[in-house]
């Protein structure tokens, strides 16, 4: 594949990644000028723990910008994760240690709070660490920037006299949006009151944009004049946003659909700056399993550390890449199907024409935070197919026993030499324990089905423990379609199968999970289901 049939390809994709990155070459039509590289960014709120939302707006920008960097043949691209820990903390969040320390700073930076878990500076710096680590972890390859280290060394200075300087022009956007007593109170600037540390929500009077000089009433009632620069202030939200991306030259950002409304006040506001405002991609929220939205306050959905729990890092990916204008549900049970399809995607790969390959998830997913390598890569089990093997052996298995039945079906079964695979047995082994065990219920054949487990079980006797997944599969392919077992369709045998051997209402491929588990070991599966104590 030459750059140049890359660049043809790339120009005519339907994948959402190219269709974003079509928005910044129409932007820039000739490249950024000057040669400058193109900015995207990210923006993070540390008043809590880094979380899946983070993850997947991290993701989806580097895949757009990789999407745009193949585009356009290499141009030159960087990546801002934003924090803003400017911000005032405006309420106490949950299972956060020595909550008293958050209760007795509210309305402070989160900068200017002691860290609750005693490990750093601020509970800002802590939460920043974190999700510092928690992007390399990823290998997320972007720059950290701090909204208070902005703030407080007058690198936002410039900004915030443009700021003070179209102050009327804001407000004049932002009025007509408030509720009538809000706009009483309602200013751009948030002065930092010299006697408590607290962000105000105060009416400002710009007196000099050029010094930054401000006149507020502080929380004792006096009368305070006092520049805005130097970590003095901040900015409203919607307002500091839109200076964040004139100060910056953000070029690209995408965001959640909650955020709609300040994507559109903060576009004006930009533009009263003198600036541009970026272009993006508004996504849907994440929904629980219920359908419902899912709230850090209710505790519903998925967490990052649960998904790699019981799934593993690429199927996280592959799950995010998918359809991001539309509402996913995020709950343990859509892991397993990810986890699988991540696979059959980068299996088909490498074999696809260059115009499919640009449409496979796993193409781009492969660059995120690397050089495309593993287009191709497979491994020999399916993750339903573990899934039910850990089922069989229930929720006290473990990795050697897994590892020992994987032997049957896969050379050099060890973690060591499939460390993919490795990843999917500890994933279904945490499944199995926490979901699936509590719930398998094996059920008792009826006469018919009896009679057809009673011929499987000879036709495995005669089949022998060498017989491939293909030719087991045959066999009970036969079984079920014999109109002697009075079987209305195939399907209606496998549902047996899985109900009476595994105690699932659904299942694997049989020969693939007979020749797994092993021909005498389904024997005595099959025994157990016909034993008259069931």
């Amino acid at each position: 594949m030459t750059e140049q049939a890359l660049i043809e390809a790339a120009r005519v994709s339907k994948a959402w990644p190219f269709q974003e990155a079509q928005k910044l070459l129409k932007r820039y039509p000739q490249g950024k000028p000057g040669g400058a590289p193109v900015l995207f960014e990210t923006g993070y709120g540390p008043s809590g723990l880094p979380h899946i939302g983070t993850f997947q707006e991290v993701l989806r920008t580097t895949l757009v910008r990789r999407a745009y960097e193949a585009l356009t043949g290499g141009a030159p691209t960087r990546l801002v994760a934003f924090s803003d820990d400017m911000d005032g903390l405006r309420k106490v969040p949950e299972n956060i240690p020595n909550s008293e320390v958050l209760a007795a700073n509210l309305g402070k930076p989160l900068s200017r709070i002691p860290d609750p878990f005693g490990t750093h500076e601020s509970f800002a710096h802590h939460n920043n660490a974190m999700l510092r680590d928690f992007l390399d972890r990823f290998g997320f390859d972007y720059e950290f920037v701090s909204a208070s280290d902005r703030y407080n060394s007058g690198e936002f200075d410039a900004a915030l006299t443009r700021v003070l300087e179209c102050n009327q022009g804001i407000l004049d956007i932002m009025l007509p949006t408030l509720r009538e007593e809000r706009r009483k109170t309602y200013s751009p600037v948030l002065p930092v009151s010299p006697t408590t540390g607290v962000v105000l929500q105060v009416p400002v009077e710009v007196l000099d944009p050029a010094t930054g000089m401000i006149r507020f009433t502080d929380e004792d009632g006096s009368v305070v004049e006092q520049s805005a620069f130097g970590g003095k202030a901040k900015l409203q939200w919607k307002v500091d946003w839109a200076m964040r991306w004139y100060a910056l030259g953000v070029d690209y950002e995408m965001c959640g659909k909650d955020l709609t409304d300040s994507v559109t006040q903060s576009g004006k506001i930009v533009q009263v700056l003198g600036g541009r405002k970026p272009e993006g991609l508004i996504y849907e929220l994440f929904l629980d399993e219920n359908g419902e939205k899912i709230s850090k306050s209710k505790g519903n959905g998925l967490t990052i550390e649960q998904w790699l729990t019981y799934g593993t890092e690429e199927s996280l990916g592959f799950y995010l890449f998918r359809e991001p204008k539309s509402a996913k549900q995020l709950h343990v049970g859509v892991i397993p199907k990810a986890v699988d399809e991540y696979w059959q995607f980068r299996g088909n790969l490498a074999g696809q024409a260059l115009d499919k390959q640009l449409g496979n998830p796993v193409w781009h997913l492969l660059r995120a935070s690397g050089d495309g390598e593993g287009a191709g890569d497979t491994v020999p089990v399916t993750f339903s197919l573990l899934l039910n093997l850990v089922g069989v052996l229930g929720a006290d298995a473990t990795a050697d026993q897994v590892w020992s039945y994987l032997g049957n079906y896969v050379a050099d079964a060890n973690p060591e030499a499939h460390p993919e695979l490795g990843e999917m047995v500890r994933a279904a082994l945490a499944t199995n324990r926490d979901f699936i065990a509590p719930t398998l219920q094996r059920r008792a054949p009826s006469a018919n089905e009896a009679e057809a487990l009673k011929v499987l079980d000879a036709e495995l006797e005669k089949a022998g423990p060498e017989a491939t997944a293909e030719e087991l599969q045959n066999v009970v392919y036969e079984i079920g379609k014999n109109e002697a077992y009075q079987f209305e369709s195939l399907r209606d045998w496998f549902k047996a199968l899985y109900e009476t051997l595994l105690g699932s209402p659904q299942g694997p491929r049989m020969g693939s999970f007979i020749a797994l588990y092993g021909v005498p070991e389904t024997r005595k599966l099959i025994a157990e289901a016909l034993s008259p104590a069931n």
